[in-house]
């Protein structure tokens, strides 16, 4: 759970530019990558980055969620979670304060303090992002550095990546 609005913004930037990272190697092909046999795709799971932070603004915070409009372009998901993540920082920042991060309110029928929920979104970009690596890998896309190098980047460095 997050105490201070500094403490969120510092790890929101740093995660948002995973997850941008993760999003700019998307391609409009690369979208239709099942999961598996009738679940979501790859592409699915990208918009579900960029549209569930919107869940924030029924906790009193003012910004605008993601355009769906854009949710069938790899170029327009990329674009449109950049900017719904700038604006959940805006209105953290803006709208609450250290002590509101304490204040609970009803999610899903439980009581969650505003910090907790901050923690949950920063987390279920975390979850995501590990699907989608996995479904770009099968894609054939070449996964970014999130939390070290990647098996391309070892190769590169004239390392011996793990098998």
């Amino acid at each position: 759970m997050f105490t201070s609005i500094e403490d969120f913004e510092k790890e929101w930037k740093a995660e948002a530019e995973l997850t941008a990272s993760v999003l700019d190697v998307l391609t409009d092909e690369s979208l239709a990558r099942p999961v598996a046999e009738k679940r979501r795709t790859l592409g699915m799971i990208a918009w579900h980055l960029a549209e569930s932070i919107g869940y924030m603004a029924s906790m009193g915070l003012d910004f605008t969620p993601a355009d769906a409009g854009q949710r069938n372009s790899a170029e327009g998901i990329a674009s449109e979670y950049r900017r719904v993540s700038r604006d959940i920082a805006d209105a953290v920042r803006s709208g609450w304060s250290d002590e509101t991060l304490l204040q609970k309110q009803e999610i899903g029928g439980e009581l969650w303090a505003n910090g907790a929920s901050l923690r949950f979104t920063v987390m279920h970009q975390a979850h995501h992002r590990g699907q989608m690596t996995v479904l770009m890998r099968q894609a054939g896309l070449r996964v970014p550095d999130v939390y070290g190098p990647s098996y391309e980047t070892w190769v590169e460095k004239g390392m011996a990546p793990l098998p």
